[in-house]
Formats: C-alpha cells, sequence, structure tokens
C-alpha cells in the first residue's frame, strides 16, 4: 500500500485530472441549480429596474452561503496534496483507473480498503459523500496519517496468519468450514478475520480493496485471511453484487488466493498487478456453488 519509489510523472497528471473533473462537475452541477432557481419565477420581469435589482441583491444574500460557490473542504485539501507531493500512489495509472471507474458509477458508496497510504485520500475523494474505510496493521502509521489527514476513517488489524502458513491455509480453506456462505465474524474457518470492529462486519460493502497487509517476506502477515474474509463479506450479503479488487497478483499468494476465494469465474479484469472481481450474493440463492463452475 505504500510506495518505496516514487512513480511515473504522468500517475501525478492523473490524479490531478480526475479531482479537477471532479471539482468542475460539482461546479457546474451548483451553477445549474442556482440557475434554475432563480428563472423559475416570471414575476421577477413585472417589476420595475430598480426593484428587480434590489430583488437579485436580496436573494443572492437570501440564498447563497459564504461557502456556496466553495469545493468540498476534502476535495481541497486532496487537490492540494497530491500536486504538490513527491509522493505517489503504489498502483500504476491504468490499475487506479479500473478502480476508479467503478466508483464513478457507484460512488457514493461504501468502500472497503485493507491498507492505509498514500494513495487513501484519494481513494476517499473519489468516493465523495460516501464511508470509506481503511484497515491498517501498523499503529504508528496509522498515527501518522491521522495527523495529517484527521478526515480519513482508519482502524487497526491484528492479522495471525504469516505468508510461511499460506500453503497450509490454502488446504484448510478447501474445507466445508471455509466454503459454508456466512458471517466471517462467527465462521469456523481459520481464514476468516474475527477481531474487525463490529460495525465492518455489519456494513454492506459495495466495494473492497485488498492492497494489505505486508506480504513479501516470510514472517510477513500476507493477505491469505484479507482475501478471503473480502470474498465471503461479499457472498454473505442481503443482495446485489460487491466488486473486490486484489492488488499485487503478480506474487504467488495473491495470485492463488485470489482465484480459489474470489474465483476465476467472477473475475471481470486484470491490469497490471490489479484483478477486479465481482462477486455477487450467494443468500438469494443456497444452491448457488462457492465457484461459478
Amino acid at each position: 500500500m505504500r510506495p518505496k519509489t516514487s512513480q511515473a510523472l504522468n500517475l501525478k497528471v492523473l490524479l490531478l485530472g480526475v479531482f479537477l473533473a471532479f471539482v468542475l462537475l460539482f461546479v457546474l452541477r451548483s451553477r445549474l441549480s442556482s440557475s434554475q432557481e432563480n428563472t423559475a419565477s416570471p414575476i421577477l420581469q413585472t417589476f420595475s429596474t430598480a426593484k428587480t435589482s434590489n430583488a437579485i441583491k436580496e436573494s443572492k444574500t437570501a440564498n447563497c452561503s459564504p461557502t456556496c460557490d466553495k469545493i468540498p473542504r476534502s476535495l481541497a485539501q486532496a487537490l492540494v496534496h497530491y500536486s504538490t507531493s513527491t509522493i505517489t500512489p503504489q498502483q500504476t495509472l491504468k490499475e487506479i483507473s479500473v478502480t476508479a471507474k467503478i466508483l464513478e458509477k457507484k460512488s457514493p458508496c461504501n468502500f472497503l480498503v485493507f491498507g492505509l497510504g498514500h494513495d487513501s485520500l484519494m481513494w476517499s475523494s473519489l468516493n465523495y459523500g460516501g464511508r470509506t474505510v481503511f484497515l491498517e496493521e501498523d499503529e504508528a502509521w496509522i498515527e501518522q496519517i491521522r495527523r495529517r489527514f484527521p478526515m480519513l476513517e482508519s482502524y487497526h488489524v491484528t492479522y495471525d496468519s504469516k505468508v510461511n502458513q499460506a500453503e497450509n491455509l490454502m488446504d484448510v480453506g478447501r474445507g466445508p468450514e471455509c466454503t459454508a456462505v456466512g458471517d466471517p465474524k462467527y465462521s469456523m474457518c481459520q481464514l476468516a478475520l474475527k477481531g474487525l470492529p463490529n460495525e465492518i462486519y455489519e456494513m454492506k460493502w459495495d466495494l473492497i480493496m485488498v492492497d494489505a497487509p505486508t506480504g513479501y517476506y516470510e514472517e510477513a502477515p500476507g493477505r491469505m485471511t484479507a482475501i478471503y474474509t473480502a470474498g465471503m463479506m461479499a457472498r454473505n450479503r442481503e443482495e446485489g453484487e460487491t466488486d473486490v479488487f486484489v492488488h499485487d497478483v503478480n506474487r504467488v499468494i495473491e495470485d492463488k488466493f485470489s482465484m480459489a476465494f474470489l474465483c476465476q469465474g467472477y473475475m471481470k479484469k486484470q491490469e497490471g498487478r490489479l484483478r477486479h472481481f465481482r462477486i455477487p450474493s450467494h443468500k438469494d440463492s443456497l444452491e448457488r456453488p462457492f465457484c461459478p463452475e
């Protein structure tokens, strides 16, 4: 989730372009709404020039707050941050675009992200008006980000797994206790994350991004449980579909676990190191197989 080196300049240009387009749309909507309100009544046209002028002045004073022409503070802060930062998100321009297109259709929505990093402000801003929650393993990093961006909602998560246990966990995941659809909080499956805040289990997530925890060395927690839990949250919702994204699928664990527990049959696209799955609710059809055949 956190990059080790600066990314290419074109990624920064993309981010600025996305934010500027969003801001332009926001301003145009506001002005269009104001224009419709001001022209709705033809009665003003019967007044004298002086009275009309006074009416317009009074209307502007009454209907426009001091901030009515300003973009939301969170978007303004995101623009300033990404236009001045030398650190850009770890994902590439094309990878970011995959998730951004889904957010464009679904936002404002509920977006759960495993990982807290330099791209978190971007995801939160692209889901403006919705709820974006970040789950992070490093408490010190959470505090550092909170000081800079207190508007981001994040929670600390403890992982019991390790990368060197991945092969055994894959075998465990094939058992009936892991393929039975249910709330991960009460699951008997060793892969299910059970220590998350209650509201994480209760929320109906429209998008889930798995870009954490750390998974590039043997003693790291790895993303086995995060990938499995994301898939079960999607299956356990009452109705509808959940878009699930997994980053770093060039690595063995992310590759195998995403295919096994998010299912190749549910995969919509792969762009670079990012895979996009669309998983339907399994509650509306109890006979639905764990993975489509």
